[in-house]
């Protein structure tokens, strides 16, 4: 689906947790709510009256990432959504995305892939800046992508507030990751990509799960980027 890329917060933010149950066909509480404007996700964050924290997920072989995890209020078992964050790392923005997501009935998760990477071993919080933060997330490799973004499964799956669906949503650089964890990882049961750029014609295939995309119509750098798979069997293609 394309847009403008005008109205980012309302033609696009709106029907994250919208559209995450409907592809997980699950049905939370969709509250309507948009997630805050940039400025205001930290303040959003202090008044929320959910539980939120920050966990260490263990992952094999490696050392435990940490990620920021907040559940939501429902008596019933929730899916899990693993929000996989911008270019900017594990921002104050990305965990009121993870808020909403769980005001929505979701247990949401936002792993700091930059874990480990920052200063003292440190993640997001231990850079002196965002190109500094940019940067490093240039430099993380498909290769620990992954096998982090597993680890985030398993951990969330396994909670007992866990219904045992789970699926990934993306903003940008986390956009394309989302996109490419749907090809390398079949028992997502959806990924949702918000204008990220998609993995390779073959990796394609190996999409098993519907995966919902929005792009800005004037943002020629990334939308250009989908054209490959427009032309793909229903197999792969799945429209919603």
């Amino acid at each position: 689906m394309r847009g403008t890329g005008l109205d980012r917060y309302n033609n696009i933010m709106k029907p994250i947790a919208l559209l995450t149950a409907f592809l997980l066909l699950a049905s939370p509480m969709l509250a309507g709510t948009i997630p805050p404007a940039e400025g205001d996700a930290k303040a959003t964050l202090e008044k929320s009256p959910r539980h939120g924290e920050m966990v260490d997920i263990p992952v094999a072989g490696a050392a435990a990432i940490k990620g920021y995890i907040v559940y939501p209020e429902r008596k019933d078992k929730a899916p899990v959504v693993i929000v996989i964050h911008e270019i900017f790392g594990l921002s104050d923005w990305v965990r009121s995305v993870a808020d909403q997501l769980a005001a929505d009935g979701f247990i949401a998760i936002a792993p700091d892939l930059l874990s480990g990477h920052g200063k003292d071993g440190g993640g997001t919080e231990t850079y002196a800046g965002r190109d500094d933060v940019m940067k490093a997330i240039r430099g993380l490799k498909p290769a620990e992508i992954t096998p982090r973004l597993n680890a985030v499964r398993d951990y969330g799956v396994k909670l007992p507030a866990a219904s045992g669906k789970f699926a990934s949503i993306g903003f940008c650089w986390g956009g394309g990751q989302s996109f490419a964890y749907a090809a390398a990882q079949p028992e997502l049961s959806a990924a949702v990509v918000y204008y990220g750029t998609p993995p390779s014609d073959d990796a394609l295939g190996n999409i098993k799960c519907p995966v919902a995309g929005f792009y800005g119509g004037d943002d020629a750098r990334v939308t250009a980027t989908v054209a490959p798979d427009d032309g793909e069997d229903e197999e792969t293609q799945q429209d919603v």
